[in-house]
Parts: structure tokens; C-alpha cells; sequence
């Protein structure tokens, strides 16, 4: 039986090599027309209402982000761009707010 012929999700060549594994022991790929690396089949998992309402909780506890992440078993990196993302909000929320204000 035949392998599925691989697609680079960056250009849409067909030109992939094998490239190692990934730290999570995937096999990883690599587009030999682009040079972009990836997996086959990535398993993204998304993050529940449930769990962004405790990680708002334990944040405003001032919990450091490391222990956050080990508690809801998130990355820090998914974590820190989630809390980069709500400041960036409250910031815009707050600054139309002041805007108005002076208005």
C-alpha cells in the first residue's frame, strides 16, 4: 500500500522529504521547494471555555505563568500569547474609553 502523496501547506508542492521527528515524536517533513517544516497530521488541542475562565482566574491571583501552565496543562507559549492578547484588548477597551472621557 502506497503512503499519501504530501502536500507542503506553505506552497502546495509535492516536493517533501522526511525531516527527523518532531519533540513529540512525529515525523517531521520538509518542503524542498520552500524549505518550510512540518507535520503530517498535527494534533492542535483546543483550549476549553472552562479553562480560559480558570487561567483568567489564577492570573488576576497573581500565579506565575509557569505554575498556570502546569495546572490547566497548557504550554507557556499558548499562555503567554493568550495574555498578550487580553492586555491588548483591555488596553484598546481602556484607551477608546479615555478617548470619550476627554470628548
Amino acid at each position: 500500500m502506497l503512503a499519501p502523496l504530501l502536500k507542503c501547506p506553505g506552497c502546495g508542492s509535492n516536493r517533501i522529504v522526511k525531516n527527523g521527528k518532531s519533540h513529540s515524536g512525529k515525523q517531521n517533513h520538509k518542503c524542498r521547494n520552500c524549505g518550510r517544516q512540518f507535520v503530517a497530521e498535527p494534533t492542535n488541542a483546543i483550549i476549553s471555555d472552562e479553562t480560559k475562565a480558570l487561567i483568567d482566574k489564577l492570573l488576576s491571583e497573581a500565579i506565575p505563568v509557569a505554575s498556570i501552565s502546569r495546572i490547566t496543562e497548557v504550554s507557556e507559549t499558548w499562555l503567554y500569547n493568550y495574555l498578550k492578547s487580553k492586555l491588548k484588548a483591555y488596553s484598546k477597551w481602556t484607551g477608546d474609553r479615555q478617548q470619550n472621557e476627554v470628548s
